[in-house]
């Protein structure tokens, strides 16, 4: 099949769904599959003893859930939130509240303590569950239930049937908040109808079937690892879950369980292209489907991904949490997707280009069933971002003329040099093509005379040595001046954020600690 190219369904896969959103309790998405006893999920949060348990067994926790919050009085509308690191009681918690009408509200765990406290409170949390490593993350005025405690996560389920809410069509299924990279973070509203929508959208044009397996290591609180486990439990695929990404147990999981589609962000991808020493000793020949999202993804990983997974398909996946959360894909009409391209809207979803050069580049504004419903106690922001249905993704984007779409970068991200507007994607994009580079972050940096100049972070082919000196020239003789990174630092990894994203925080110290030791020297010397 061609690279990205427009998968049909095949017999026993997702009917395809209609253009509008679904009624239906989100927290039921597996109820086609609810008595079987096949495997589910292998949890392997403790990688000496994997954990498999059935789809029976999964919607037996899920009422239990469901039925201890209604023990404890919680009801429609009320919030929990959920701070733990990838488990099966993790995913049940988060369906069986949407069963009883409550809302869940999955919290990064790196973030700080008095971040953690405000989300808590902004949604209004009546409860927490939380791994007891975890808890000192907690507010301690909130009650919490402790996951794999004997006296508290299991003495507060209750075993036995449960009859789930038939919500409204603007009844809240989940609370995800964003990273607040721009200010405080904001609690994204989701309805039950928008995200059935979305799941059954996700589960037929990819054409995912009970043969699938797919690996899940991308933190449950974020949107990349909640699509995967909506999209598989569906479908009534199993999926393997690490507790955390860690790329030695994510390459094994891939030969130990066939597994069909991994996915992830660009970086946990690099991340295990890099490791060839075990990529040459695992087989990898199951693999169908290799699916990047939540941030850029160069050529070269693209390249080096067809070369070390031969049977995949590699595919960029635009979302955003506020937008679907995942509003393009395959071409309706079956056109190849380009390598690189984010795909075209889906059946169901308008999109649009504005305020850019042509009608054909600008920002990426959307319309679709699974759209935010807005932003929780944020009227203000909420009338920025929702402008008459359509809501405006902050994303810069072209079209070409097959009607698929590209992601050129945030209008945040975008810094201008001496009068030149940047993209840092345009200098990773460079910098990666120079044969001794693995893996390059730019960013922007004050500049006394150009206000702002790229720096270059970059992680180097096993066995390869360039200098500093070589790359800049590189990045001369093959790019616009204006872009060549000022400064490059070598890097043995690139430091990792709570969603596994490049921790641009951890770099711009990195960066510092450089100067003031440059500094030092100079002074020293002097």
């Amino acid at each position: 099949m061609p690279l990205n190219a427009h998968k049909t369904p095949v017999a026993g896969g997702i009917a395809e769904p209609a253009a509008r959103g679904h009624a239906g309790n989100l927290g039921l998405l597996f109820a086609a599959h609810a008595r079987s006893d096949r495997t589910a999920i292998v949890d392997l949060h403790d990688a000496t003893k994997p954990r498999e348990v059935s789809f029976r067994e999964l919607d037996a926790m899920c009422n239990a859930i469901a039925r201890g919050l209604a023990r404890a009085g919680l009801g429609a509308g009320d919030r929990i939130a959920v701070l733990s690191l990838n488990r099966i009681e993790f995913v049940a918690t988060v369906l069986g509240s949407m069963r009883a009408g409550v809302v869940p509200v999955p919290i990064n765990i790196k973030l700080p303590v008095d971040a953690v406290d405000y989300i808590v409170n902004d949604a209004g949390a009546k409860l927490v569950f939380a791994e007891p490593a975890l808890r000192r993350l907690c507010p301690p005025d909130i009650k919490v239930v402790e996951y794999g405690a004997s006296t508290g996560f299991d003495a507060f389920i209750d075993h036995g049937d449960f009859t789930a809410i038939e919500p409204a069509p603007d009844t809240v299924a989940i609370q995800p908040y964003t990273s607040g990279s721009t200010g405080r973070p904001k609690g994204v509203l989701l309805t039950h109808y928008g995200q059935n929508w979305s799941r059954l959208v996700l589960a037929w044009s990819r054409g995912t079937t009970a043969n699938d397996v797919i690996l899940v290591a991308a933190p449950l609180y974020h949107k990349n690892a909640l699509n995967a486990i909506k999209q598989g439990l569906t479908a009534g695929a199993m999926l393997p879950l690490l507790p955390q990404f860690n790329v030695e147990r994510y390459i094994e999981a891939i030969g130990r369980y066939r597994c069909t589609v991994i996915s992830g962000v660009p970086t946990m991808t690099s991340m295990v292209l890099a490791r060839k020493d075990l990529l040459a000793k695992t087989d990898v020949s199951s693999v169908h489907t290799v699916m990047m999202g939540s941030a850029p993804a160069s050529l070269q990983i693209l390249r080096d991904l067809k070369h070390d997974f031969p049977n995949a398909e590699a595919l960029v996946v635009y979302g955003v949490t506020e937008g679907g959360p995942v509003p393009l894909g395959p071409h309706p009409d079956g056109k190849t997707r380009p390598s690189g391209s984010i795909g075209a809207p889906y059946r169901g979803t308008e999109a649009k280009l504005i305020g850019g050069p042509t009608p054909d580049e600008g920002e990426l504004i959307l319309k679709n069933p699974g759209i935010l419903l807005g932003y929780h106690n944020m009227p203000d922001e909420t009338a920025k971002r929702i402008r008459d249905g359509w809501y405006h993704s902050g994303d810069i984007c072209r079209r070409d003329a097959e009607g698929f779409y590209w992601f050129v970068g945030r209008t945040d991200d975008m810094f201008v040099c001496g009068g030149e507007n940047i993209f840092p994607i345009e200098i990773v994009s460079l910098l990666e093509k120079h044969p001794a580079v693995h893996q390059a972050v730019a960013l922007p940096f004050t500049h006394d005379l150009k206000g702002q100049v790229p720096y270059a972070f970059v992680v180097l082919r096993s066995g390869q040595q360039v200098t500093e000196q070589a790359l800049k020239d590189y990045a001369l003789e093959h790019g616009p001046a204006y872009q060549h990174p000022r400064r490059v630092f070598f890097l043995e990894r690139m430091p990792l954020a709570g969603t596994n994203k490049i921790d641009q925080a951890a770099l711009r110290i990195i960066a510092a600690q450089n100067h003031s030791a440059n500094t030092t020297q100079k002074a020293h010397h002097g």
